[in-house]
């Protein structure tokens, strides 16, 4: 069993907290939020104070923050006062330079690191088959790796300090602009009076085959845990995914990288968030591209 401080208990931290708990690890959490908190607690986290009572006695210290902001507010308050070894792990997601910077503040005070945002949304979390891109030493990540494996599907390591962030916004980029080209193909579908299920039927068993179609298909019907059949509820927020292909613009600027599909994906989000749906799944946006939304 391992003493584990998890700090951020929203809609991913609790059920990634909860596996750990499973797992048979002491897990100390600590969140603004009383309600997630209270979440928390009936999830068998020992609940405490503020985020230094969390990490007093750890081992190993997990955060879930918002950005990258709140990721080094959090390291530069916490890492003093942690004990002398004990591994840090961020699975939030946020920009590469804050990924490393955590790192750096990690390391100013003895505290082996890895950056490991995860993939697999909130369904992911809570059946612990999250996918988690890790950036960091291979001696930390060889630490990480038993510690993530009962919130885990996958685990992969990405390389150096902030490989994991970038393997996110990568990926992501790819997921934003798929689901914009098959929620496209859908409304065309719809005006040219093909049906969803042919659409499906031979999509997702020939060339335009993606995740986006085969498990996270926008329209109700042809896959059943898809949040089209929960009317858009996420899921993975608009909002969260315009986070991450703004990250991925960030990238693109700061490196020189052409992502013009990538460009024209994150504006469509922020105009779908503009609209008044930054709550709703990211799949959604298959609504704006009808013109149901305004």
């Amino acid at each position: 069993m391992t003493t584990i401080a998890f700090i951020g208990l929203g809609n991913m931290g609790n059920p990634m907290a909860a596996n750990l708990v499973k797992a048979g690890h002491s897990v100390h959490g600590f969140d603004l939020l009383p309600e997630n908190l209270a979440k928390a607690r009936d999830n068998g986290v020992t609940v405490m104070a503020d985020a230094a009572a969390a990490v007093q006695d750890a081992e190993v210290v997990i955060t879930m923050l918002p950005a990258g902001k709140h990721v080094i507010s959090v390291y530069e308050d916490i890492a003093p006062k942690v004990a002398p070894g004990a591994l840090m792990i961020d699975s939030s997601t946020v920009d590469i330079e804050s990924a490393r910077r955590a790192h750096a503040v990690a390391s100013q005070h003895g505290l082996p690191s890895i950056d490991a945002p995860v993939s697999g949304g909130t369904a992911g979390a809570a059946a612990g088959t999250l996918t988690f891109m890790a950036g960091g030493t291979k001696e930390a990540f060889d630490r990480a790796e038993p510690i993530l494996q009962p919130m885990a599907g996958r685990i992969v390591h990405c390389g150096d300090a902030g490989a994991g962030q970038a393997a996110k916004i990568c990926n992501n980029m790819i997921l934003g602009i798929s689901m914009i080209g098959v929620a496209e193909a859908f409304v065309l579908a719809e005006k040219i009076g093909l049906s969803h299920q042919a659409l499906f039927d031979v999509a997702s068993t020939s060339s335009g085959q993606c995740w986006s179609l085969t498990s996270y298909c926008p329209v109700p019907g042809p896959v059943t845990a898809s949040p089209a059949n929960r009317n858009y509820s996420p899921g993975f927020a608009a909002a969260l995914m315009l986070k991450d292909l703004k990250l991925a613009q960030e990238a693109a600027q700061g490196s020189g990288a052409s992502t013009p599909m990538g460009a024209q994906a994150a504006q469509l989000y922020s105009l779908f968030a503009g609209l008044g749906h930054a709550g709703d799944d990211f799949s959604a946006i298959i609504r704006m591209l009808r013109g149901d939304v305004g």
